[in-house]
């Protein structure tokens, strides 16, 4: 499959690695022509390269991974167009620039809204599906935790989506869990602080979320 990155901070490029590791053909879109060359070095010459607009043409399925301050406005460059039709997953979380108040980070949405109804306004068209907002970057790969699966939790309006979706995450070593539609974003945004706290309060990031029945 192809996979189109629009993003190329840490966590877009830990999804294209995970993504070349299983067989994908991917491209990295970058705001920044000056990062172009470390792109390519760091994923060893085996991803493309290239705006954020030619990675949402290229793609087949989409990843949305930028700071969530310019998601939408990201969005749009790259050409909404170019998401329509196609499954998009956006692992973004509305955080402010403001830094952490005693290890709780800030965001600009209300508990009433999430990003990704904001993202789903600007695009109505596109079949979004929340997920990796709530896990670090060196995790989202097969994490190990001694044979544990820990749980992705993902929502979105699209089932087929949400399917899609589902077959890529599990490859990396994830239990889904589908939390229904774009609105369930509401909670899973906020997981995104939690997961965060004892990093920035204890300096330990090697956790992550397992939902027990």
């Amino acid at each position: 499959m192809k996979i189109g990155i629009v993003g190329s901070g840490v966590v877009g490029q830990a999804l294209a690695l995970g993504a070349l590791k299983y067989g994908d053909e991917v491209m990295l879109g970058t705001g920044k022509l000056s990062k172009y060359a470390e792109l390519k070095e760091k994923t060893g010459g085996r991803a493309q390269v290239g705006s954020f607009q030619d990675a949402a043409k290229f793609g087949e399925l989409l990843v949305l991974a930028v700071k969530g301050t310019i998601a939408v406005d990201a969005l749009k460059v790259a050409g909404i167009a170019n998401f329509v039709g196609k499954t998009v997953i956006d692992v973004n979380n509305p955080q402010t620039d403001d830094p952490p108040e005693k290890g709780v980070q800030k965001f600009f949405t209300t508990y009433n809204e999430s990003l990704m109804e904001l993202l789903q306004e600007a695009a109505p068209d596109v079949n979004f599906v929340k997920a990796f907002n709530c896990i670090g970057s060196e995790l989202m790969v097969n994490p190990d935790f001694g044979g544990i699966k820990p749980t992705m939790f993902i929502c979105g309006d699209s089932d087929s989506a949400k399917q899609e979706a589902t077959m890529f995450i599990e490859r990396f070593g994830f239990e889904v869990e589908d939390l229904g539609s774009v609105v369930s974003a509401r909670v899973i945004e906020p997981l995104s602080i939690l997961w965060n706290i004892p990093g920035f309060q204890k300096n330990q990031w090697k956790h992550a979320f397992k939902l027990l029945r």
